[in-house]
């Protein structure tokens, strides 16, 4: 046989076993799925993931909450020699885990947890365990994985592979950064040199980078699902004064539908879950400041159908599979479109009905601000950066899906795509105007400063804005300087996310947020075609930040008809008694009286900032009036309207008027309250303009003297609104916006009460 002959046939013969070997494999891969599972095939990318593993390579997953990420790592582990390392941030998740894989198993060794939480016995048995090769997967923290005693021992052991779970918490561009998980890199090396598989449900282009570096596997191969979940729907509404009667309603609709509702705050937490439970909706709150048994207790409450719906901070969700979860209401904005992405991704995991609905003020996002203001400059400038991505996504009036799947580098077609018309802005579709003007004059802008501006000083540019960073790179002093002021800073703004979702321009990774021209972008200056802007939201607020809404924007059934008849009602009430029309009933009042209908005055006194003084005092007139509305029009009057108060709110108020009464300083009562003086005085207006007196003349004879008290007073009894940022523009920074709300306070008291 010639040489060449016999090299053919020795090549043959060894693709014929490697094929022969792959298909056992492939073979023994199903088999095992099939009895450790019960699956038959595999979802989406796992099978390729899987593969991965078995092969010893780096491997890094980026699949959506529900995508069977736990399964990519579950499976190698019970079919390699060794034990895999599990690193996983919540020992909610790794619990969680762990019992579903000795559900399967009838060795309980078969998985374990090595944290904290363990006494020294159970340590013992736990390495016991490993040691006999009994267990194939080990969960750890990364706070224990770091400790010396279990890194010597472990690198005595057979280690499979190590899978750290929620990878973004390496990345300090993550929306969950963890600096424990920095060093992970250099503890697995130290136990030994295995393979690494990195799994997480939501990662940008910037922490997907990030991960892979700091974990040493820019090798990895890499598996990255689509986010699009089409079986969501996705609605942004304003979050007004009667945010909790609309996650009542909400819920109502929906009896005997698990949920689950975010918070960003414990107490916040605790208020809306009691304000549930005394309104008939079976609600538990869960939160780290419940003890354990609480908490543990309450999540499997939600599991076992004991309750319907969970009021949460962040913590909760993380690794519980409930695939049945037909709600996810956010009551306050997420800190980044990654805590928002996985979050709603709780929601109908078994491809049924998922509604997300989030409740949106910026005074949210001004707060979360706040939060991070004594962080170090760096934090601060990330979180200010995912903090302006959500601002954009709850403002935007464009397909939410697609904006949402461009955060995470995925295309989307808004018109054909999966789940197209699965939210708001495409069911209610907001005008569209031509913008390839404007578009051209953003980009031209950004051209000729050097690329160098993130998207507040490109605004500022354009509408002309000087600033100190402008100034020292002379922009102030170029002729497009301003060439955008015939618009204001939040069309710029619009128009920028829209542009950036056409992929006309783009942000730097390297420079996070620092605005690029793509090709496409530079396509579109050289021949500037039709560019269709959809216009914003328009978010109006009151004195205190809190949207104002009217019916059009979100349905809210207020009968404007009605609305009108009242004020003229209204206006000829406080003529005859000579108060201005507010004193008697303020517009917040005379809406909801608009929703409600209320024809006695018990329910009058339900209505929103009216309460039974007011009611007794001013409201015949008015009930008597809607009476007959309701008559001639034949109107059903709504029955599920009225949200009964968990007596905590009344505590308070009763609180504030015995020691305004026993004359104590106002900074003494917010303080013993734990609430801040503008919080307080809050609490007071809402008093007051509900109908109760409130004698508060001690605490602004001390700020004011009569002269400036009669210049306020005098201005209340002419002028036609009550509004504060009105009476500050009157004055003109004679008096500040406390002085003046105490003096509100003081003159509906002793006018209105």
């Amino acid at each position: 046989m010639p040489f060449y002959f016999k090299i053919f046939y020795k090549l043959d013969l060894y693709f014929k076993y490697e094929l022969k070997r792959m298909e056992v494999e492939q073979t023994d891969l199903y088999k095992s799925l099939k009895k450790n599972f019960g699956f038959s095939k595999f979802k989406g990318l796992q099978e390729g993931v899987v593969n991965s593993v078995l092969s010893n390579k780096n491997t890094f997953v980026i699949m959506p909450t529900g995508g069977g990420k736990s399964l990519c790592y579950q499976l190698p582990a019970l079919m390699k020699p060794g034990t895999a390392i599990v690193v996983s941030p919540l020992i909610a998740l790794m619990k969680n885990q762990v019992d579903a894989i000795r559900g399967i198993s009838e060795n309980h060794g078969i998985a374990h947890v090595l944290n904290s939480s363990l006494n020294k016995s159970e340590v013992a048995k736990v390495k016991s365990d490993i040691e006999n090769g009994i267990t194939k997967l080990l969960y750890v923290a990364p706070e224990s994985l770091i400790k010396e005693e279990y890194v010597l021992f472990l690198r005595e052991q057979n280690i499979s592979f190590v899978a750290i779970d929620e990878a973004h918490c390496i990345s300090e561009w993550g929306h969950d950064f963890r600096p424990e998980y920095r060093n992970l890199r250099n503890i697995i090396r130290q136990i030994d040199n295995v393979p690494i598989i990195g799994l997480t449900a939501t990662a940008t282009q910037k922490v997907q980078e990030d991960i892979l570096k700091t974990l040493g596997m820019v090798d990895a191969n890499v598996f990255k699902a689509s986010f699009n979940r089409p079986n969501l729907f996705y609605e942004v509404r304003p979050k007004t004064k009667d945010v909790e009667k609309d996650i009542i309603r909400f819920i109502k609709q929906r009896i005997g539908k698990s949920g689950i509702i975010y918070c960003l705050s414990r107490k916040k937490v605790e208020e809306i879950a009691q304000v549930l439970q005394v309104n008939g909706i079976k609600a538990v709150p869960y939160h780290a400041g419940l003890d354990a048994k609480s908490r543990a207790k309450h999540q499997d409450m939600f599991l076992m159908e004991d309750c319907d719906v969970v009021v949460a901070t962040i913590a909760f969700g993380m690794g519980i599979d409930k695939p049945d979860v037909r709600f996810v209401i956010h009551h306050d904005i997420p800190k980044s479109l990654e805590s928002y992405y996985q979050e709603t991704g709780r929601a109908g995991r078994d491809g049924g009905e998922g509604y997300c609905l989030t409740f949106y003020s910026y005074k949210d996002i001004e707060k979360l601000e706040k939060f991070m203001a004594n962080k170090p400059v760096a934090e601060q400038e990330v979180g200010h950066a995912l903090l302006q991505e959500v601002v954009g996504y709850a403002e935007t009036s464009m397909n939410r899906r697609k904006y949402l799947l461009h955060y995470f580098g995925e295309d989307f077609d808004e018109v054909k795509g999966d789940g197209a018309d699965m939210d708001d802005n495409m069911r209610n579709p907001k005008k569209k105007h031509e913008a390839k003007e404007e578009v051209v004059k953003l980009l031209n802008v950004i051209k000729k400063t050097n690329e160098m501006y993130k998207p507040k000083e490109i605004v500022n540019t354009l509408i002309g804005n000087e600033n100190a960073l402008l100034k020292s790179h002379k922009t102030v002093s170029q002729p497009f300087f301003g060439c955008g002021k015939n618009k204001d800073n939040h069309y710029w703004m619009a128009l920028i996310r829209q542009v950036l979702v056409a992929d006309y321009i783009k942000k730097e990774i390297e420079q996070y947020g620092v605005l690029k021209i793509t090709k496409e972008g530079l396509a579109f200056l050289e021949n500037p075609s039709s560019f269709m802007m959809t216009e914003n939201h328009v978010y109006n607020t009151d004195d205190d930040g809190t949207i104002i809404t009217n019916e059009k924007s979100i349905g809210s059934g207020v009968d404007s008809k009605l609305v009108e008849i009242l004020r003229e009602l209204r206006k000829h009430v406080g003529k005859k008694l000579n108060v201005p029309p507010f004193a008697v009933f303020q517009d917040p009042s005379i809406d909801d009286m608009a929703l409600k209908y209320p024809i006695t005055l018990e329910e009058l006194a339900k209505v929103h900032g009216v309460g039974e003084g007011k009611a007794r005092k001013y409201g015949k007139e008015f009930v008597e009036l809607i009476a007959n509305y309701v008559e001639d029009n034949d109107i059903v009057r709504p029955d599920d309207l009225i949200v009964k108060s968990t007596g905590v709110n009344s505590g308070l108020k009763l609180y504030i008027i015995q020691n305004t009464d026993r004359k104590l300083p106002l900074e003494d009562i917010a303080k013993s309250k734990g609430l801040e003086m503008t919080e307080l005085i809050k609490e007071m207006e809402a008093i007051v303009f509900s109908g109760t007196k409130l004698n508060i003349d001690y605490a602004i004879d001390d700020i004011l003297d009569e002269d400036q008290q009669e210049e306020i007073h005098d201005y209340f009894m002419e002028a036609e609104s009550d509004k504060i940022q009105t009476a500050l523009d009157e004055f003109d920074g004679d008096y500040d916006d406390e002085e003046l709300r105490l003096m509100r306070i003081k003159f509906t008291s002793d006018v209105a009460n």
